[in-house]
């Protein structure tokens, strides 16, 4: 992938992708689009009256910050990181694993769709299905990142 040379100054070690403020820049919008398409299609597909549901919603810091907890990958923020801290931390992991061609937006789309779960149209069941989600695409993508 071309996009490859954004990478080159990134030190390969988990602290220097979860705190790399140009890689969360670049995750923010990634993560908001795979969100927004993942959710569309989850709605559209449990529609009662084949609706089609388009959204453009944005994912909040704290469903980002407790994904990340419950992934056990807090060690990739900064040693005293907040909730926002961390959902930047998610933001540039992501961005990342998408620049290292581990993942591609389509299949976080995917992957998101299948782990929402629930109903999206409750605004706390689509905040705890959203964690979960997130959690365990954090998880499918830790397994090539690096271990330290």
């Amino acid at each position: 992938m071309p996009f490859k040379i954004l990478l080159r100054d990134v030190k390969e070690s988990q602290k220097s992708i979860g705190t790399d403020k140009g890689l969360a820049k670049i995750g923010d919008p990634v993560v908001n689009l795979a969100y927004s398409i993942a959710k569309s299609l989850k709605l559209s597909q449990d529609s009662s009256n084949n609706r089609v549901y388009r959204t453009g919603n944005k994912v909040s810091k704290e469903v980002l910050s407790s994904a990340l907890k419950l992934a056990l990958m807090r060690n990739f923020a900064k040693t005293r990181a907040d909730s926002h801290d961390m959902a930047d931390s998610v933001e540039a992991i992501i961005a990342y694993a998408w620049l290292k061609d581990i993942i591609t937006i389509d299949q976080m789309i995917s992957f998101l769709a299948e782990n929402l779960q629930g109903n999206l149209k409750d605004r706390k069941e689509e905040i705890n299905a959203a964690i979960i989600a997130f959690k365990n695409l954090l998880l499918h993508v830790k397994k090539s990142l690096p271990i330290n």
